[in-house]
């Protein structure tokens, strides 16, 4: 017996939702409803148990395409995901005071963003090192056809924004898993550069569709159809974007080993024990005996046996998941717990003294501008897992002790 839910709407295709026991706000169900409407729609949309609305297209969802790509559904994001690695330490060789290494890791990767009005922007490098350097000549060759065609590009947050968190829900955790081991996890994506290319294809979607953009459903479902010219340059420039969030990931992650090993004595190796996933991206897949386009919304692929990590809320417990290889979902899972409620909801919500509270286990910022982020205002991630339960099998559950925010 399967656990998804059939949501069918008149002229369009069936939305198969792994939902049971999560709530799904209407809007998230209108939305999908649209994007199901549109005659490129493969087979279904899956839809993932931390669906929530989003900006163009519904976040938590599967969205399957043959001969066009919906750039607003990838949304600005490019590539945005998850690292993790698992370390030899175990917690007793942590220090007993967390801080001065939750203060270490702020001074390895840049995070957050300054004033406008700011000189320079602390979110960006300033000087950046050696390995970043070493990361952006992998890049570069794809950044120079990229700009050669669209040379505003150029003039992009781009070579110094590689190996920085960002803002948001993009953060980096140290974690203890079930039998006490350190982890190192972390959450960003493609930054400056990409936000950028994303802005900029959707705005040539619909200019490419200004004729018939009246007849879609919803004007940020403005698409590019296979064969066009600009369909071509987008799915080379989100690949080249995707691949700047994988290595972004990987340049953070080295930059955190190094700062724990500056306050941890102790001296202790690294492997890469779940992979470097994107959940924001869009890649030809084989799926139903056909070659299709994929987009993944804030889900991640969970092909049979691939590894994967889908992360609770600020103070809430996150998964290393094995994937089951359901076809029915496209082969996906959540990315994450998925919000119940907005950014602006949760400010007004919530005070410091809850944030404060629902995070007294964490070594983390406790101030006015993470409220946003508190565990309440997301779903419940037991919740969440028990509903893709035919998604996914857990490998690991692990626990925060130190959460570094933009």
């Amino acid at each position: 017996m399967t656990q998804y839910h059939l949501l069918q709407t008149e002229n369009a295709k069936p939305i198969k939702m792994w939902t049971e026991g999560v709530p799904v706000d209407q809007g998230a169900k209108d939305q999908l409803s649209k994007t199901a409407q549109l005659p490129f729609i493969f087979k279904h949309i899956a839809v993932m148990p931390d669906v929530h609305v989003g900006k163009g297209s519904t976040i938590g969802s599967v969205i399957p395409t043959m001969g066009a790509i919906i750039p607003a559904a990838v949304g600005v994001d490019i590539g945005c995901g998850m690292i993790a690695v698992q370390t030899s330490l175990m917690a007793t060789d942590l220090p007993d005071n967390l801080l001065p290494l939750r203060t270490e890791i702020e001074k390895a990767v840049p995070h957050g963003i300054s004033p406008k009005n700011h000189k320079q922007d602390n979110g960006s490098w300033h000087n950046p090192p050696t390995l970043i350097d070493q990361h952006w000549q992998q890049l570069l060759p794809g950044f120079q056809k990229l700009i050669d065609k669209y040379p505003h590009l150029e003039n992009t947050n781009n070579y110094r924004h590689l190996g920085t968190l960002g803002t948001g829900n993009h953060f980096i955790e140290i974690c203890l898993d079930e039998a006490d081991r350190v982890w190192i996890m972390l959450h960003s994506g493609s930054r400056g550069v990409g936000n950028a290319i994303g802005r900029f294809f959707i705005e040539m979607a619909r200019k490419d569709m200004e004729v018939h953009i009246k007849n879609l459903p919803d004007r940020d479902l403005a698409y590019l159809e296979e064969g066009t010219e600009h369909f071509q340059d987008y799915v080379d420039a989100v690949h080249w974007a995707q691949e700047f969030a994988r290595l972004n990931r990987e340049a953070m992650i080295t930059n955190v080993i190094l700062a724990m090993r500056k306050i941890i004595t102790k001296p202790f190796t690294t492997h890469m024990s779940a992979i470097n996933c994107h959940h924001n991206y869009v890649q030809k897949e084989h799926h139903f005996g056909e070659e299709i386009f994929v987009t993944r919304k804030g889900a991640v692929s969970a092909r049979k046996g691939e590894l994967g990590i889908i992360p609770g809320s600020m103070g809430a417990k996150s998964y290393i998941v094995r994937g089951l290889g359901n076809e029915e979902s496209f082969c996906s899972c959540s990315h994450g717990a998925g919000r119940v409620m907005s950014r602006t909801e949760a400010k007004k919500k919530f005070t410091i003294a809850d944030q404060i509270k629902a995070t007294a286990h964490v070594e983390c910022r406790k101030d006015a501008n993470v409220i946003d982020e508190i565990p309440m205002a997301y779903k419940d991630i037991d919740a969440v897992m028990t509903a893709q339960n035919e998604l996914v099998e857990i490998v690991h559950q692990l626990r925060q002790v130190v959460c570094v925010k933009g």
